[in-house]
């Protein structure tokens, strides 16, 4: 029998007014990889959060045992100095610090206030090596993609010497093919006998790379389910997590009339900010109509985005060329704001850092795209807004006892939701959602997809940007697959498969 590492027992953690975790108990066996999984605001974070010391010992109840021994830590550094490493959702990379400078920072190498550069560099480039980055520990990490940044993060990890690596959503950001090389390294590490804790809402990841997964439901365990002696199917963590079955991830979208054309672009062309000769959207032609969910599909750095923010008033991009025509007329749109005028809503892919304000409440945050339709004479009408704020948390059934709380204090699904709201509220014809379900549980994924159902049952076009495969195929009338800048090909949903998608990116990159 494999030997405990960790056993956390009758974790209890309150919030003012909320009981984020009710005696919560967790054992992990050294050398497995054991997977967290759990609806938005189960508690999982927070576990991890107590865990790794940033919430101090004395602001929970229970204890935690590693290695055999009674750990009261006040601060992360306490659980980086026995071996437990956690890697954030959000990445805490510095972008103008080379890699190896973000490796070591808080944990620098040499005497007091004289950093040995060589030493820091070389034990970098030596833990690049080991997680299968060949990149030069030099490079600034602005210059590297997500993906690598990722693997930055977990070399960052072993540089400290980790013995417990815990990871947070750690292919939320990523395309199929970089979330592979993630696990499968995971999978390298544990052979080699590195403990992992995986928090992730990507079953079949979970399913591939865990040998038990405990569940969290509403801030208790529910159940662990051990490879060894029961099999795991996606259904089978599903109805653990939200205890019921769901039996179509994708609801039925009701018989709904497409209509005309209402969004045209043709021989789209966008050049990158900083560096103009290079194009990121390359001669892309592409059309909506009223009541179409149209997907757009593409690996990392295919130019989705990008796409998206050039059509959202130029938001993104220079020496911009092409036709865009609005119901068969032709605009000329050069900021956000008169995208938002003509009926046009971009949902950021980023909710936290460019879609929401995190320290406002609800009901400000609800309003800001549409600040006209709950003001009289430049001034808020405050109870106006309130009532707002109100109807969509109630026709969204966000999760939040008052209107008040502020935003960053919500789960990610709940605050998704108040992101579609603010541009629902904008009443627009257009919506381009940019991966509208990234990072937010099954729960809250299949009820994001009924509001995208309600949105084109009202006649309104929905831009479908997702790396998620099933999500794009189950959710999209049309897709038009991307890649390096050009759509590469352009498929019905009947048409569409994994298989027959991916295949349109082969023959591209083959030059076919």
């Amino acid at each position: 029998m494999a030997k405990v590492l960790l056993e956390m027992k009758n974790i209890t953690k309150t919030f003012p007014g909320v009981k984020a975790l009710d005696n919560v108990n967790l054992v992990v066996e050294e050398g497995e990889i054991h997977a967290l999984v759990g609806e938005n605001g189960a508690g999982k974070s927070t576990l991890m959060n107590v865990l790794s010391g940033i919430y101090p010992y004395g602001s929970y109840e229970g204890d935690i045992i590693y290695d055999g021994e009674v750990c009261k830590f006040n601060k992360i550094k306490d659980s980086e100095e026995k071996g437990i490493v956690i890697i954030h959702q959000e990445l805490a990379l510095i972008p103008y610090m080379s890699i190896g400078e973000n490796m070591y920072l808080g944990n620098e190498r040499g005497k007091s206030y004289s950093i040995d550069w060589n030493e820091t560099y070389g034990e970098a480039d030596k833990y690049l090596k080991m997680v299968g980055l060949s990149d030069s520990s030099r490079t600034l990490v602005k210059e590297i993609g997500t993906g690598k940044q990722q693997m930055v993060e977990i070399a960052k990890a072993l540089a400290k010497h980790a013995k417990l690596l815990i990871l947070d959503e750690p292919t939320s950001s990523l395309n199929e093919e970089d979330s592979r090389t993630l696990l499968d390294l995971l999978l390298k590490f544990k052979k080699e006998g590195l403990t992992s804790i995986i928090i992730s809402h990507k079953l079949n990841e979970v399913s591939y790379v865990a040998d038990k997964i405990t569940v969290v439901r509403d801030g208790s365990t529910i159940e662990t389910l051990d490879k060894k002696t029961t099999e795991i199917s996606e259904d089978r963590i599903i109805k653990g997590m939200v205890g019921r079955e769901i039996t179509d991830r994708f609801p039925k979208r009701p018989n709904v009339k497409i209509g005309d054309v209402n969004l045209e672009v043709t021989d789209w062309v966008v050049h990158h900010p900083q560096y103009p000769e290079r194009k990121v959207v390359d001669g892309v032609s592409m059309t909506v109509r009223k009541g179409e969910v149209v997907g757009i599909y593409g690996l990392m750095g295919a130019g989705r985005t990008e796409l998206a923010m050039s059509i959202f008033g130029r938001s993104y991009g220079t020496g911009i060329e092409g036709t865009l025509k609005l119901d068969g007329k032709e605009v000329v749109l050069t900021k956000p704001k008169q995208a938002i005028e003509h009926k046009i809503a971009y949902v950021t892919e980023d909710r936290k850092g460019n879609g929401l304000i995190l320290t406002n409440p609800i009901r400000v945050n609800t309003t800001l795209a549409n600040l006209d339709a709950v003001s009289n004479k430049s001034v808020i009408d405050f109870n106006k807004e309130y009532q707002v704020a109100v109807e969509y948390k109630e026709k969204l059934r966000t999760k939040t006892p008052s209107v008040e709380q502020n935003v960053g204090n919500l789960s990610g699904g709940n605050q998704q939701k108040v992101l579609l709201a603010k541009w629902m509220f904008a009443d627009p014809d257009i919506l381009i959602l940019d991966e509208p379900t990234r990072g937010i549980d099954v729960g809250a994924k299949y009820e994001i997809y009924c509001i995208i159902n309600d949105l084109v049952a009202q006649g309104k076009s929905v831009i479908m940007i997702s790396s998620e495969l099933p999500e794009t195929i189950g959710m999209s009338d049309r897709i038009y697959v991307m890649n390096e800048g050009k759509f590469v090909g352009e498929l019905k949903q009947e048409d569409a498969t994994q298989e027959s998608i991916m295949a349109c990116i082969m023959r591209q990159e083959r030059g076919e």
